[in-house]
């Protein structure tokens, strides 16, 4: 079974920041081996939204956000990981494999 990891991106305008943490932390999860789904909600609205089952199937949920995301309540059953949007942004592999580390000692 493929590792899955999931997040939620969204900052206070909803351009640039998002996205570009967003694109990080896919590219990031994808060459550590994770397959990826990346909720987006910005200017444009709420993109390619995490389902129940999206959250369930997930080995690792992170939110990169300077907000409080919309519909936030669907994450309250979930270990959901917090960074800021410039550490998705500049270090993305290594805030994967942090959380991989933390989870690993639990």
């Amino acid at each position: 079974m493929a590792k899955k990891l999931v997040a939620l991106c969204a900052c206070t305008m909803g351009l640039a920041h998002t996205f570009m943490a967003a694109q990080s932390l896919e590219e990031a999860a994808k060459e550590l081996g994770y397959e990826v789904k990346i909720e987006t909600q910005g200017a444009d609205g709420i993109q390619n939204p995490l389902t129940p089952q999206d959250l369930a199937e997930a080995d690792i949920i992170i939110q990169a956000v300077a907000i409080t995301p919309e519909n936030n309540d669907r994450f309250d059953n979930y270990d959901v990981y917090e960074i800021g949007l410039q550490d998705a942004i500049k270090n993305a592999k290594g805030v994967i494999k942090e959380i991989e580390e933390m989870i690993a000692a639990e």
